[in-house]
């Protein structure tokens, strides 16, 4: 079993911005990939130090940091070293349990927020935290574990196909941003999928099975409500904020990821009413059935007490 160190009370006493990991064990090595490009050409490396990354920022070129892992704390605050981060942001990449929020540092913007975890859109309440951050001509990624979903933008990149080589820094920033809240669609879809025949089955033949089913459904909404409502506030303030680094015709691109979540949630609000409703039918379908039951049993009752009773009698003469 992986070890949890994910209690946000290891930090208790510790003064504001202390870099302490919280998440899950782990003692592999960082993985650092880079991508730089333009409109022309493009770059790819893997890096055996951040300080590598250094000589792509005079360039004049879009640079993509991303960082596989984020339990090496001397990592991550090398990384804020080099990029003149605040000591606030990088505790809260290091907490892998932080609220999906948005912040403008006026030189560059920090962005975070949950990634599901897809198993063929199986999700199981398991989500790994991503932090982006927004520079003038560069963007960095912080992920707990090596994996993710930007394979399409890195075969953009590498193509020279869509726009991102076209676009700035805030485009990749944008391109991010909508890959992880996509990846929820599937997640919701199966959601959906999996209520119908569950309501069938238990209008048909309740069972415990269908009540465990009902609970983690309810679990599985919990999860995707808990992570897609801050995304939409997050993505709001952005939107509204007049930010140097974020050009208007990327601003339209962040509204329609606002739109994205504002679906997401009405099928969420769709869904819990819904799953609400599969509860109630569940205990007066049970309930239907005990009274049935009850009502064999009296009418069982009703013939065989009046008859052993007059056995009783003429058994004692």
């Amino acid at each position: 079993m992986v070890k949890e160190t994910k209690k946000p009370s290891r930090k208790a006493g510790l003064p504001p911005g202390s870099l302490v990991y919280i998440g899950k064990h782990k003692t592999g090595e960082c993985k650092i990939s880079l991508f730089t490009y333009n409109i022309g050409d493009y770059e790819e490396k893997e890096c055996k130090d951040v300080e590598e990354c250094q000589k792509y920022l005079e360039k004049n070129t879009v640079t993509w940091v991303n960082i596989d892992g984020v339990h090496q704390t001397q990592i991550i605050e090398k990384t804020g070293s080099l990029f003149n981060l605040h000591h606030l942001v990088l505790e809260d990449i290091l907490n892998t349990h932080q609220r999906p929020k948005a912040e403008d540092y006026t030189d560059y913007i920090f962005f975070t927020l949950n990634m599901p975890m897809n198993n063929g859109g199986k999700n199981k309440g398991k989500y790994e935290q991503i932090s982006i951050i927004l520079g003038k001509k560069y963007v960095i990624s912080f992920q707990e574990t090596e994996g993710d979903i930007f394979g399409p933008i890195r075969e953009r990149i590498r193509n020279g196909t869509g726009k991102v080589r076209k676009e700035g820094a805030d485009y990749l920033f944008y391109l991010l941003i909508d890959a992880v809240i996509d990846s929820y669609f599937l997640i919701i879809e199966n959601l959906g999928e999996a209520i119908e025949p569950l309501e069938e089955k238990i209008l048909k033949v309740p069972t415990g099975n269908s009540f465990q089913a009902i609970q983690i459904l309810k679990k599985e909404l919990i999860y995707i409500r808990k992570n897609i409502f801050p995304v939409r506030e997050a993505l709001s303030g952005l939107i509204k904020r007049e930010s140097a680094l974020i050009e208007n015709k990327t601003i339209k691109y962040l509204g329609d990821s606002h739109d994205h979540t504002i679906l997401m949630i009405d099928y969420l609000e769709t869904y819990r009413d819904l799953i609400s409703g599969l509860k109630d039918s569940y205990m007066l379908s049970i309930s239907n059935r005990m009274n049935a039951t009850m009502k064999t049993l009296t009418i069982i009752s009703t013939i065989f007490i009046p008859l052993t009773f007059i056995a009783g009698i003429y058994g004692m003469n």
